[in-house]
């Protein structure tokens, strides 16, 4: 049996959780912690941090802001220029990217900020998509690695030293203290967190005609370029408190749509709005630690007193795992074309990537499965045990 959160929904297979004594995770131990947190002062800290990097004479940006055009970049654009800074917005364009998402991405424009988008070779991309798929079960690899590598290679270009990233994955989501303390990103917390899976950018050299050229997107500048500069990375979410339901309300009132109706394998219809390759990068997650994005997005909301465990329980078992026949309205197999694979390869991936120990067998010992012939967890009830 599986070991689940006594407060949320997380189960202990989710990657760099743990839990206390009490039957805790980390992530709701961390979340417990921001009454402790002296926000004025944080806030306070931040402001030092930008008028040190500040352009005194105007001839240069203040800061970088990576930017999706999603509902917490959208936040991010307003709380900078709320602070009377300058911000250089930068798109690391995904290669699947829905009309929803670019209508997100121009209004986050439209608020008033540049903007650089830059769109990584297609043709290589889809290649390293179908790879990223087939070597460690995501299909999204390369694009969670030029999240992080494309606005620092731009820092380093136009001499932007200071980087305001969002929320810090590992406090929001659980990972180890010391990092979910941190409030800075650099190369380490990039290829222990950054979604490197074990797979280097160097690894993709040579296969499917991929040569050194073309993973120059994916690889971080040089360090010595990086001390050049200065490169300092910051988190938002360490100097104010970081709330994505807040933060969809804000970008709401400044244009954002959102889905008409809850996005297939979420909670809610404001995340996962720009890429139609969501869908399997999200069951891929559920395949490998049994769980998935509706309950990260429900956990937010448990910790926040805006939903019970037990509400959410109920609501978990059929949204987390159901199998991607479409996504954001678009089928399964138009989205497989884009990187040139076939239903019947997908779903041999599905099977090779599936975690056996926490499915249910039946008695010939194969994995019980759903209609849509998604595996059924081994306590379906998400229960503690």
């Amino acid at each position: 049996m599986i070991k689940y959160c006594v407060k949320c929904l997380y189960p202990e297979t989710k990657p760099d959780i743990w839990f206390d004594d009490k039957g805790v995770c980390s992530a709701c131990l961390n979340y417990d912690d921001r009454p402790t947190v002296d926000w004025q002062e944080r806030e306070r800290e931040f402001l030092e941090i930008v008028e040190r990097y500040r352009s005194k004479d105007q001839s240069n940006y203040d800061c970088i802001v990576p930017v999706s055009g999603g509902k917490d970049s959208t936040y991010q654009v307003l709380k900078l220029l709320e602070l009377g800074l300058n911000p250089l917005a930068v798109t690391a364009r995904t290669d699947s990217l829905s009309d929803l998402g670019k209508r997100n991405l121009e209004n986050l424009k439209n608020i008033g900020v540049d903007h650089v988008d830059i769109t990584p070779n297609p043709q290589v991309r889809r290649k390293i998509s179908r790879l990223g798929l087939e070597q460690v079960g995501d299909i999204q690899w390369g694009e969670h690695i030029t999240i992080f590598t494309l606005p620092i290679r731009v820092a380093v270009e136009k001499n932007i030293p200071l980087i305001v990233w969002g929320e810090n994955s590992q406090h929001e989501y659980g990972g180890p203290a010391s990092d979910a303390k941190n409030n800075t990103l650099d190369r380490r917390w990039l290829e222990e967190f950054g979604g490197l899976l074990g797979l280097r950018s160097s690894d993709l050299i040579g296969q499917s005609d991929i040569e050194k050229k073309d993973i120059l997107p994916y690889t971080y500048p040089s360090e010595e370029d990086i001390q050049r500069v200065g490169v300092t990375g910051v988190f938002l979410g360490h100097y104010f408190e970081w709330d994505g339901f807040s933060n969809v309300l804000m970008a709401q009132a400044n244009g954002f749509e959102s889905y008409p109706t809850v996005v297939e394998g979420n909670y809610v219809n404001y995340e996962n709005l720009d890429n139609y390759y969501h869908g399997i990068h999200d069951y891929f997650k559920y395949l490998k630690y049994g769980f998935g994005r509706a309950t990260d997005q429900a956990n937010n909301h448990i910790r926040r007193g805006r939903l019970s465990r037990a509400m959410a329980l109920d609501s978990i078992k059929h949204l987390d795992g159901a199998y991607p026949s479409t996504y954001l309205g678009r089928e399964l197999d138009s989205i497989l074309a884009e990187i040139e694979m076939r239903r019947e390869e997908f779903d041999k991936l599905c099977n090779s990537f599936t975690n056996k120990k926490i499915f249910k067998k039946n008695t010939a010992g194969n994995i019980k499965r759903r209609r849509d012939g998604s595996p059924l967890l081994i306590n379906d009830d998400n229960e503690s045990s």
